[in-house]
């Protein structure tokens, strides 16, 4: 595991962004891992922005993302593919046809979980994936669990989790109860895995994760096993670490 160690959000979403470009720059059509949530939005505009000054070409880029929320049509704002489109896709020269996230809107989970997998496969797996952090130490929407899910499945959202993506809908009542995610083991096989965290608030889980026992009750903690993981994260996010 190697620390980079920054001095707040905007510090650690332009060194973020600087380690996902070299992955582009090196392999042209590489597979990037991608994830949602407040963490990565700086990190996207900044990839932007090299995108625009013209450092940097997405035409080759394939990518597939960790989750999406299930029953949440693509055109719903709340909606992760929305998300990506808002936040990157539109805004750079990567192929729609080279984008990928699960498919909410397909009712049968097991279909849906398969063919995502399958997705993953052709492609020949995940080069870089993209990680927040969650405050009860979930990746994607692999939840605090008896033990690691590997590959794609359907979640069940804590009730953690739904409270912390109530701030996005109208009321708690929209949020969606379920999710698709790419399991523990897909996540791991990455051949590098970025993982940005900011703010006080995740200094706490933070040091739980990598400083505390693997455990699949803090599903983020499997990280410390991986060959290339870079953990990016802002001051406040490490003042519990010496």
């Amino acid at each position: 595991m190697r620390i980079i160690r920054t001095k707040n959000y905007e510090d650690m979403s332009k060194k973020a962004a600087d380690l996902i470009a070299s992955v582009v720059l090196l392999k042209p059509n590489c597979v990037l891992g991608l994830a949602t949530g407040s963490s990565p939005i700086g990190t996207y505009d900044n990839l932007v922005k090299m995108y625009e000054d013209g450092n940097l070409d997405f035409s080759q880029v394939r990518s597939v993302n960790l989750d999406e929320y299930k029953g949440l049509p693509r055109t719903n704002e709340q909606s992760y593919y929305y998300f990506m489109h808002e936040h990157l896709f539109s805004r750079v020269n990567i192929d729609p046809k080279n984008t990928n996230l699960p498919d909410g809107m397909e009712e049968n989970s097991r279909k849906a979980c398969k063919k995502y997998d399958k997705i993953i496969a052709s492609m020949g797996g995940v080069d870089m994936q993209l990680l927040g952090l969650g405050h009860d130490g979930h990746i994607g929407f692999n939840e605090p669990n008896t033990e690691f899910d590997k590959t794609t499945h359907c979640v069940n959202l804590t009730q953690m989790t739904i409270e912390a993506n109530k701030r996005f809908f109208n009321s708690i009542d929209e949020v969606p109860k379920q999710a698709y995610t790419m399991g523990v083991g897909t996540i791991m096989a990455a051949k590098m895995v970025i993982m940005v965290v900011s703010g006080k608030d995740k200094a706490k889980i933070l040091k739980k994760a990598f400083f505390g026992p693997v455990t699949p009750e803090v599903p983020a903690s499997i990280l410390q096993f991986h060959p290339n993981f870079v953990l990016v994260a802002d001051e406040d996010a490490l003042s519990l670490v010496k």
